[in-house]
């Protein structure tokens, strides 16, 4: 899943960031990127509503927290937070009368 949420990062952790950039362009859209990790990281592997908090944390109880993906998703979930919360604010702001 070359564009699943932060996967530079994880392709990284397997010394594949360079061929992951050249073979799949990045998508330059922000809120698009956003959307797409705030759908991923806010439901459960079975299709469920969580919060992004709480998928880190299944994830690194599958995974486990030395492992290669354990590694990567703490090293991103700062930035899966923040795109949860850009994509939370875009929704509420979008909902305002105007």
């Amino acid at each position: 899943m070359a564009n699943h949420s932060l996967a530079l990062l994880e392709a990284e952790e397997r010394g594949l960031r360079e061929t992951l950039e050249r073979e799949f362009p990045l998508l330059d859209d922000q809120v698009l990127v956003d959307a797409l990790t705030f759908c991923d990281m806010t439901t459960t592997p079975d299709g469920m509503p969580t919060s992004a908090g709480e998928r880190v944390v299944e994830i690194l109880a599958r995974y486990g927290a030395d492992t290669l993906v354990g590694r990567f998703i703490h090293r991103a979930q700062p930035e899966i937070e923040a795109a949860v919360a850009r994509t939370e604010h875009r929704v509420t702001a979008a909902a305002q009368p105007r």
